[in-house]
């Protein structure tokens, strides 16, 4: 081989180098950084999380008790009604007919009992004469025993007669309060939610009592909340609650648990309890009710809560987030991570209180504004579908 062919293969085989070395430098990986985040001061709750429905603390159908027309309608929807308040009339002229034969045969009851009295005033002054005409021996023993035997007769058509004007007097009330029925007034204060009747209809009574119109207290409503099997056994009746609505997600409703239901509203679905656990497939819900104010009248029946019942909360605690703990020790110690400088890590242990896995409360081993690592950042030129953040390394 030439010289001048050897300077050439050395010329190429530097280029090639030169050429591979930039390559390795520009394209190598570079280290992956942490995500950080500083340990601060703030509020920590556990709670057990649950949905529910809302309800009226009270909701009274209004019904008919007798037939008829609805002659008059005195209430819109969402009008204020109190106790006592007419509502509704239903046309009354069968109910007056009523009463006026009734009373007119109570009447007729008493007249025939004044007859019937002075028929037997009559036969007691008979039986008297008839006395003293036998002790002399001037009437005949027949004619005593039958003035004796009318005025039993005539005592007992009297016994009689009162039972039948008691029995009057029961009908004539009944009447009257069939009467009263036409008139249809509020049970309770509230507020008129539903009609189910309109002006002009007629109502049957016969076999159940028609729904005119539906009044619920609106000022304090319920919540029914389905509280998971597995959550059952950490709640109990008197724990403070908070709530937020759809239309709200932001604002916080204060309440409390009121009661918890002992069995689920699906026993009523099965024959019974033995077939309701080995047959039900579904996820079993308790029903816990919830009492909550509304003097805004805000929050309205079947809107939907999403309810958080709190089992335990810190107020004003250091606070790191659950993402930062690593592997728990056997001295019940977590491993966490800080930046001691930008680059430089260094791994610390820590004390832990509640932790809800969201947010930690650290006891001891942070301090505020130090920043624990809660990720691993991919580089810059990582591909956009994986550039959710990882986890750091485990810590041992």
């Amino acid at each position: 081989m030439t010289g001048r062919k050897k300077l050439w293969l050395a010329l190429a085989f530097l280029v090639v180098a030169g050429a591979g070395v930039w390559f390795w430098r520009d394209h190598k990986e570079t280290p992956p950084g942490f995500m950080t985040a500083k340990v601060q001061r703030g509020d920590l709750e556990i709670t057990v999380l649950a949905s529910g429905l809302f309800e009226s603390e009270n909701l009274v159908s209004v019904g008919a008790q007798v037939s008829g027309q609805v002659k008059s309608l005195k209430v819109e929807l969402g009008d204020v009604v109190k106790a006592g308040q007419l509502v509704a009339e239903i046309d009354s002229l069968p109910q007056q007919n009523s009463l006026r034969t009734k009373t007119a045969a109570l009447a007729a009851v008493k007249a025939q009992k004044v007859a019937k009295e002075a028929s037997y005033k009559q036969a007691e002054l008979a039986y008297k004469r008839q006395k003293l005409m036998r002790k002399s021996e001037a009437a005949s023993q027949a004619d005593f025993e039958a003035a004796e035997a009318n005025l039993a007769v005539l005592k007992a058509e009297i016994a009689a007669l009162n039972a039948q004007i008691e029995q009057a007097s029961i009908a004539v009330d009944t009447a009257k309060i069939d009467l009263g029925y036409t008139k249809i007034n509020a049970p309770i204060d509230g507020v008129v939610v539903a009609i189910v009747t309109k002006e002009g209809q007629t109502v049957n009574a016969n076999q159940t009592a028609p729904t005119i119109i539906m009044v619920a207290r609106l000022d304090e409503m319920n919540i029914r909340a389905e509280i998971s099997e597995a959550d059952i056994v950490k709640v109990t009746p008197g724990q403070n609650a908070w709530f937020t609505i759809l239309g709200e997600p932001d604002k916080r409703y204060p309440a409390t648990l009121q009661s918890i239901e002992p069995a689920p509203e699906t026993i009523t679905q099965t024959s019974s309890v033995a077939n309701a656990a080995s047959s039900s497939s579904s996820a079993v819900y308790y029903i816990g009710i919830l009492r909550v104010p509304n003097p805004e009248g805000k929050l309205r029946i079947s809107m939907t809560a999403e309810i958080n019942i709190v089992l335990n909360q810190a107020k004003n605690v250091l606070l790191a987030p659950s993402a930062a703990l690593g592997k728990k020790d056997k001295d019940g110690l977590y491993a966490a991570r800080i930046e001691t400088a930008p680059g430089q890590y260094e791994e610390r242990r820590v004390k832990v209180g509640l932790n809800n896995n969201v947010q930690a409360e650290i006891l001891d081993g942070l301090t505020e504004g130090q920043k624990v690592v809660i990720g691993e950042a991919l580089p810059a030129g990582a591909a956009s579908a994986a550039s959710q953040p990882r986890r750091p390394p485990r810590m041992m």
